[in-house]
């Protein structure tokens, strides 16, 4: 082998290396980002992201705001799914406890999880849900209509944020997707296989 080939070829190493590097590289960024992203929304706000509050609010200030209610269905979900109320009048830091309807009017069990987010953006960091439907998957039968609640409050130092204070009105909205049966549940699913040995 040449002088010239044996330097040439710790140089294609070296460049294979890198290469190989830099994939995978991206491919722990791709893997990360989906939760860093979730967890980033949830520690500012960013997207309408709301809070999770452990409890009520020590603060109620004497300033009002309207929370107004919104739901959807994703287009492969059969629920119909709507809140029990337009909107609420609230003072600041004042718990609110509203409620949401969803129904299965299909003839088989589903499995639904809500997704969630707040309008105007800004405003996301400071709506703290205390308890949700929505913090858990939720099961409906066939023909089960049910009412499901949310706590929140807005948090005072919303009034604190120089962009986030003009806010005098809040969406919060959630949107139902299908999800696979739990498995406990599917195994009592009419559609699920017979698994039972049969008889001579």
């Amino acid at each position: 082998m040449s002088d010239p080939d044996r330097q040439q070829n710790p140089k294609n190493a070296r460049v294979a290396l890198y290469a190989a590097g830099v994939v995978v590289f991206m491919g722990a960024m791709a893997w990360v980002a989906v939760p860093f992203y979730n967890w980033f929304c949830k520690v500012t706000g960013y997207g309408g992201t709301t809070s999770v509050a452990e409890g009520s609010s020590d603060v109620v200030l004497d300033r009002e705001i309207t929370v107004r209610f919104d739901a959807n269905t994703d287009l492969d979900m059969p629920w119909q799914f709507k809140p029990m109320q337009q909107k609420m009048v609230l003072k600041i830091g004042e718990t609110g406890l509203a409620f949401y309807e969803a129904y299965n009017p299909t003839d088989r069990p589903i499995a639904g999880q809500a997704s969630y987010n707040v309008a105007p953006f800004i405003a996301g960091g400071y709506f703290d849900k205390i308890d949700c439907f929505c913090f858990t998957e939720q099961v409906l039968q066939p023909g089960e209509r049910v009412q499901m609640p949310v706590s929140f409050y807005v948090d005072p130092e919303i009034v604190n944020d120089r962009d986030a204070k003009f806010t005098n009105s809040i969406t919060l909205s959630y949107t139902f997707y299908e999800i696979d049966l739990p498995e406990e549940q599917a195994a009592l699913s009419p559609d699920a296989p017979d698994t039972a040995p049969k008889a001579n």
